[in-house]
């Protein structure tokens, strides 16, 4: 199969749970779509299935989720339009708890990969809502992307999960995906956040804000209903960041 070479992948991981990954990947989504008029899908990979209860139109589950992995089933059968323009959703469900557990007995080390390639004709740009931990999802994972966002809380622990990963990567060896962490629900307020940034000056950093808290009530990403508040504008600078690296690689 001839892969689209303007098709990219965006991976939104970390080994902690609670760091914002949904926010981030509903957010660049969106800035994909409507500021880079791209053609857009958001997967969502978590079993907790926030992004699909977010912007799915859908709400009744139908527990078929992993059955793309499984089941010669036509991954384009499960693609779902969002209630927002421009972006399509593979929803999540709670058959995902099993993923892991499916890969491993699949055997197949690239399957994520090569349903994404797959996908090359229909889209431009796959954002990947991924469950936390190291796991066979996440070996997909950092098989599939071609850029993984890590959100990160400045505090000690989700530094030291960013750590983690880093070696896990180099302990498993080969080529993988790079790694651009965030800063993610910064209060600058707060004296360890402050130390966090001043030690890592270069990485993106996105505000903790009432208007990100808003959008499970909106159930809007903040371009849709707060596109001049600072978190909005974070977000689409770090979209710009993450278009400006994928078109030079």
């Amino acid at each position: 199969m001839v892969r689209n070479t303007d098709l990219a992948t965006i991976a939104i991981y970390s080994l902690k749970g609670g760091v914002g990954k949904t926010t981030f990947a509903i957010n660049l989504a969106w800035a994909s779509a409507a500021i880079s008029k791209r053609r857009t899908l958001l997967w969502d990979l978590d079993p907790q299935a926030a992004a699909t209860w977010l912007i799915s139109g859908d709400q009744t589950g139908r527990d078929e989720a992993t059955a793309i992995f499984s089941k010669d089933v036509d991954i384009e059968t499960l693609i779902r339009p969002s209630t927002m323009p421009g972006i399509d959703l593979i929803a999540a469900d709670t058959s995902l708890r099993g993923l892991d557990r499916l890969f491993f007995e699949l055997g197949k080390k690239k399957r994520l990969a090569r349903l994404i390639d797959g996908l090359g004709k229909a889209y431009d740009r796959i954002i990947l809502d991924c469950p936390p931990g190291l796991t066979e999802t996440s070996e997909q994972v950092l098989r599939a992307a071609d850029l993984v966002i890590v959100p990160v809380i400045p505090s000690p622990l989700s530094q030291r999960a960013l750590g983690e990963v880093a070696r896990y990567l180099v302990q498993r060896g080969g080529g993988h995906a790079p790694i651009l962490p965030v800063y993610s629900m910064v209060d600058r307020r707060r004296a360890l956040h402050r130390a966090a940034l001043e030690s890592q000056p270069d990485w993106p950093v996105i505000p903790m804000a009432s208007a990100v808290e808003q959008m499970t009530s909106k159930r809007k990403p903040l371009g849709a209903f707060a596109s001049r508040s600072p978190a909005a504008h974070e977000f689409a600078q770090l979209w710009t960041g993450v278009e400006r690296r994928l078109t030079r690689s």
